[in-house]
This record gives structure tokens, C-alpha cells and sequence, in this order.
């Protein structure tokens, strides 16, 4: 019989037999839960009252979410949106890729673990999830808490594990707020892919060494236990990897990569000096120095998964290639070589290492951006699909349907609606009137409390981030104050002199401000970011595009326009990001 013939009824049988439609599985990442109705276990603090609702909620301010790449409190009523939708489309698989907390406090550790139990009771959704730098930020537990939680009267309130690690005046002490380890969190969700479960086909971890044809639920528990699952990520500091492989249905093994690595930052203190290990931020460029057992167990079971017919799909917190589409080179013209978070682009190697391991597809999460990068190296084809965060800008979740052996699709579904949205905003109105009173020079726009859906709140978040946050630590101060002197009438001449036949007083519609606004759009959203962009604006933009890159001029701030220009070509000319289908053995993708 001829070998893609029986490689076919091999996937038809093993993933469609039995069921009404192709295996999809949905990815929820960076969804930096908190627990806006939790409880701590050693304090009876429950929270302030909302007067919308009645309702003791324990929130963050809206200060500190405006200052931050993601939201800390409505994220709360989008999970439960998204799953709300992926419940009601079928969809019995949910993967989520790291950062499923915001630092791994106990309390939020709960409140996860509750409703993904009831997801699971209610829907038969089974969840499948991979650690981020957010949990854990390190390897063990320790000590913690935050400063801006909002207490009474709209002040800020802080929230610490121990006395006198906080700055908050008014404060709560409770262990519950402490950063978890991985122990903690392996304790409190292993019923959610880091443990076995009986009705998993193939279960099994970096560390053990059963074949598919010998698994054994039993043997499995065992090499799920936290002692069996160490690396020593340097001589003489060993911290736990909870990497696993899993086979939810038939045919389809989930590789959940741990991309966490946990260096220690003085190699002549003690391994249990719970603050000597640097964050994990940096991602897969420290997996190719510190964890390299990774690289040889996912070369392993892509060689078993091609022997016995079986699909693989990674997902980890961090990404594998670069998702700047290009725009590196310019980035560092602009801004200079630590902007922009430059230093998580992950170096060429990690898509080629993968790749040559047996990787095709690959989610991931950490930047909260829409994106797709493919990489070929000889016959190796490698996508990497990055899941936005419900999080940030643009708020959505991906889903992936096994079409057949060789084709998968990957569809973005947007959070525009969500019910709840607006629930915390009269908390936020007493947050401000306090602020008000101090006569603070910067201070968070109002009017964001005027959104009327999730989808415009966290557009303005966003603007507001780059307002308070982007622009003052990104771009140097005498770029920005000869750029605000400029409208887009201002730029076109500029670049093309007082010549221009065209209608230039139609380009004055927009600011110097707008153009930025924009270019953090299509960061975070790529080709959706369209949707959100003028359609007049945006054609002009693309005209200033071409203009600027013929301009030959010499001037250091024109060329500076020039690298501005390129990058907002180069991120909105990426590949398709939005509904696409992947064909192997083509190696190609396209739009749908």
C-alpha cells in the first residue's frame, strides 16, 4: 500500500474514529489569574466592598495595572469568558502555556484550581498546563507580596507574607501571598497536566525512561513525584523541571516544555538561597546553555512519535522564534539594544535546535502578542504560534484543528465582549478622587472608566501604557519632544518637501502620538491591529512608508523616522497571525 495512503487512514483512524469533528484544542496563555473573590487561609481580610454589587473583592489599583503589560483584575472576568466560549464551541482540550498566575500566591493558586475543576465537572474539559516566570518566579518558595493592592478609601493597601518587606503603611500580613515554588504549585495543580490522570493515553516526564509500549498508569504516578523530576542546572544546584508529555486522545501527544531556567546568580552560595536564581525571563536562550536534557528528550519522542504515528504539538511559556517579524536591526537603531525586550527575542539556534529535534508546531505565550514565525532549515519546518494574553492588548485565545496528517488550522478569537467587565469601576472611581486629593503630576485618564466593551478597555490600556510607561522608558526624551512638534502633514513634508501633488492638509487628521499608539498596536496585535486603525490613517501611513524608505537623507532624526517607518511596515506585513492553515509537507502556510 502506498506509505501517505496508509499514513492517512493510520491518523483518520487514531484521531476521528469515534468522534463528531477533528481534535481541536484551545491555548490560553499569560492569563495572570488573581483571585479578585478569594480568601486568605491565616487572615479573615476578604477584601473591600464593591457598592456595584455588593461583593468583598480583593483587587489591585488601577494605577498599577495602567503601569503594567497586563491588566490584574478584569483579567479575571475574561478567563472566565474564554472558557465559557471554548465550552460551548465543544472544545474538550485547553492548553495553557505559562504565566496561568500572577507570581503563584497561594490564594490565586486556589481560586485557579477551583474553576478549572468546574470546568472540568461541569464541561469535561480537560486543561493541560506549563509553567512561566510568573509561576514560579523562582524555583522555591519565598517570601513576598505587593504594595499596590487598593484598601479603603481608595488608598493604596499593602499585602506581604512578612513584615518589613513591604513600603505600604497600611498593610496585611498573610502567608498566603508569599511566591510559591514549583513544589507548591505541583501540589496544588497536578490534577491539570503535571501529574498523570487514568484517562490519559501516555503520560511521561524528561526524567523516566518508559516507551509508549510499556506506559503504565502506576509507574507513571511515580515518575510524577517532585523528588524525581531534578536537573542540575548548575554544579551543584539542582531545581525541578516539571516538563511532561501526555495523550489526551488518541494519537495526539502534548509536549508541555518547562522553559523555565532557574540559574543561580552566585554559584558560591548556598543552593537553598531562595533569592540567588535569576528570573527565567530571558526564556529558551538559557534552555540551550542550562537545560539541554530538553533538547534530547523532545528529539526522543519525535523519533517514537514518527515510529507509532503520533502528532506532535509543544507548547511552552516562551517563544522560538523571533516575533519582531524582522524588525530587530531597526529596533536597536531607534531605541537602542536593551529596548523594546529585546533581550527575550530567543537567538536563531533555538528555532534550528528544535527544528532539527523534530518540532513542526509550537505554542507559546510571555510577550501577550498575537504572532507567527516559521523557520525552515533544509528539510526541517518549524511554526511558532505566539497566543496573545486575555491579559493585554489584543485579548484572545488561539484554537487549533488537526485537519489531517499533513494541514493543521490555527484561528485567533478576540475577547471583544465580556460580562463583568465594567463590575470594579466604581472601586476605581474612589481610587482616583484619592489621587486627586494628593495632586500627583501624572495621574491615570479617566476616562477609560467610560468603556463600554472589554475590547475598548483594553485598547486603552494600552495607550495609557505607552503614555506612562513605553514611551518615557523606551524612547530617548529629545527623539520624542522633536517628534510631538510633527503631525502627519508635518512628516509627509518632511520627507518629500513642499512638492508633494498630493492633498497634504489630509494627513494633519493625526499626531506624532497617534503614529506611536500605533506601532504598539501592531506590536501586540499584528494584522488585527488593522481593525483598530483608521482605514484613511492607514493608507497614509503606507504611503510615508514608501517615501521613507527611498529618503537618502543624512539627518539623524530622519534616519531615526526611517527606522520608525520600517518597523511599522514589518509588523504589519507579518505572516498570517489571525486564521491560517499550516501545511507540512508544503511547508507553507496560508490565510483562510
Amino acid at each position: 500500500m502506498n506509505k501517505g495512503i496508509l499514513s492517512f487512514l493510520l491518523f483518520s483512524f487514531s484521531l476521528l474514529a469515534g468522534q463528531q469533528k477533528p481534535v481541536q484544542i484551545a491555548f490560553l496563555s499569560d492569563v495572570h489569574f488573581q483571585d479578585l473573590y478569594g480568601s486568605f487561609s491565616d487572615h479573615d481580610f476578604e477584601g473591600i466592598v464593591n457598592p456595584k454589587n455588593g461583593k468583598s473583592t480583593i483587587l489591585r489599583t488601577m494605577d498599577s495595572q495602567l503601569r503594567s503589560t497586563r491588566v490584574f483584575n478584569e483579567n479575571y472576568f475574561a478567563f472566565l469568558k474564554a472558557l465559557d466560549d471554548i465550552a460551548a464551541k465543544g472544545i474538550k482540550i485547553v492548553a495553557m502555556p505559562g504565566d496561568f498566575s500572577d507570581d503563584g500566591q497561594a490564594y490565586n493558586l486556589r481560586g485557579l484550581h477551583k474553576i478549572l475543576d468546574q470546568y472540568h465537572r461541569k464541561y469535561g474539559i480537560k486543561f493541560y498546563l506549563t509553567p512561566g516566570n510568573h509561576d514560579p518566579v523562582g524555583p522555591f518558595r519565598n517570601d513576598g507580596g505587593k504594595d499596590d493592592f487598593l484598601g479603603k478609601e481608595g488608598r493604596p493597601l499593602g499585602i506581604y507574607s512578612k513584615e518589613h518587606i513591604g513600603k505600604s503603611v497600611d498593610k496585611i500580613i498573610t502567608k498566603d501571598i508569599a511566591e510559591s515554588g514549583y513544589l507548591e504549585i505541583l501540589n496544588e495543580l497536578k490534577g491539570f497536566g503535571f501529574y498523570p490522570q487514568k484517562e490519559d493515553l501516555f503520560w511521561s516526564t524528561p526524567f523516566d525512561h518508559v516507551s509508549f509500549k510499556n506506559y503504565s498508569y502506576k509507574k507513571a504516578l511515580q515518575s510524577a513525584e517532585y523528588s524525581r523530576r531534578m536537573y542540575d542546572v548548575a554544579k551543584g544546584f539542582s531545581v525541578p523541571d516539571l516538563s511532561y508529555v501526555a495523550e489526551p486522545v488518541k494519537g495526539v501527544w502534548m509536549i508541555a516544555i518547562d522553559g523555565n531556567t532557574y540559574i543561580p546568580k552566585n554559584i558560591n552560595e548556598s543552593p537553598q538561597n531562595t533569592s540567588n536564581y535569576k528570573g527565567a525571563a530571558i526564556g529558551y536562550n538559557n534552555v540551550l546553555t542550562n537545560k539541554k536534557h530538553l533538547i534530547q528528550w523532545v528529539k526522543k519522542l519525535a523519533d517514537e512519535a514518527k515510529r507509532i504515528n503520533k502528532t506532535l504539538i509543544a507548547f511552552t511559556h516562551y517563544p522560538m522564534i523571533d516575533f519582531n517579524d524582522g524588525a530587530g536591526h531597526d529596533i536597536k537603531n531607534v531605541l537602542g539594544e536593551k529596548k523594546w525586550q529585546l533581550e527575550r527575542v530567543p537567538q536563531e539556534d533555538v528555532a534550528k535546535v528544535f527544528a532539527e529535534a523534530g518540532l513542526q508546531i509550537h505554542f507559546a505565550g510571555h510577550m501577550h502578542i498575537n504572532d507567527t514565525g516559521i523557520r525552515k532549515f533544509g528539510d526541517h519546518f518549524l511554526v511558532n504560534v505566539q497566543v496573545p494574553s486575555l491579559a493585554a492588548y489584543l485579548p484572545g485565545y488561539k484554537i487549533l484543528t488537526l485537519t489531517s496528517p499533513d494541514k493543521m488550522e490555527v484561528q485567533t478569537e478576540v475577547l471583544y465582549n465580556v460580562p463583568h467587565f465594567d463590575d470594579l469601576f466604581p472601586l476605581y472611581e474612589k481610587e482616583y478622587h484619592a489621587l486627586e486629593k494628593e495632586d500627583r503630576n501624572i495621574i491615570w485618564n479617566r476616562e477609560i472608566l467610560k468603556a463600554k466593551s472589554y475590547h475598548e478597555f483594553m485598547l486603552f490600556h494600552l495607550q495609557e501604557l505607552v503614555r506612562l510607561r513605553m514611551i518615557p522608558d523606551d524612547w530617548s526624551e529629545d527623539f520624542i519632544k522633536k517628534g510631538r512638534m510633527l503631525n502627519g502633514k508635518d512628516l509627509l513634508l518632511l520627507v518629500q518637501g513642499s512638492n508633494s501633488s498630493m492633498d497634504t492638509d489630509e494627513f494633519r487628521d493625526w499626531t506624532f502620538d497617534d503614529l506611536l499608539f500605533d506601532l504598539y498596536k501592531f506590536q501586540s496585535a499584528d494584522e488585527l491591529a488593522k481593525k483598530d486603525i483608521p482605514a484613511k490613517r492607514w493608507q497614509q501611513y503606507q504611503i510615508l512608508i514608501r517615501l521613507f524608505d527611498h529618503n537618502e537623507s543624512k539627518d539623524p532624526f530622519i534616519i531615526q523616522l526611517k527606522s520608525v517607518f520600517r518597523i511599522l511596515s514589518l509588523l504589519s506585513s507579518g505572516d498570517p497571525s489571525d486564521h491560517f492553515e499550516i501545511d507540512f509537507k508544503k511547508q507553507e502556510i496560508k490565510r483562510l
